[in-house]
């Protein structure tokens, strides 16, 4: 199976399980907010997570994860994930309301 296709069924696995409860983060999610703010208010060149699709942070998650996106922490931070923790970062982020 391509990597791109068990990619899209675990995000979608994934997304069904938080959606029931999107207001407690996955194991790891907590890491993302020391770079990643989650208000609009902060200014800062690293991208806002909340609400942005689960399939955008994956995909970058996992070619950080693999060498194949260039990066100064995120690299080294990706490679201490599975697949399926990444996956389920990325969907309770996808849930949490853009600001």
């Amino acid at each position: 199976m391509p990597v791109r296709s068990a990619a899209a069924i675990g995000i979608c696995l994934a997304l069904a399980a938080f959606r029931a409860n999107a207001t407690e983060a996955p194991p790891g999610a907590s890491s993302c907010s020391g770079c990643h703010a989650a208000s609009a208010v902060v200014e800062t060149p690293v991208p806002r997570l909340a609400g942005m699709p689960a399939a955008r942070i994956t995909e970058a998650m996992l070619a950080f994860r693999a060498g194949q996106r260039p990066g100064t922490t995120m690299p080294r931070i990706a490679r201490g994930f599975s697949e399926g923790e990444i996956m389920a970062i990325a969907a309770w982020y996808a849930a949490q309301p853009a600001e």
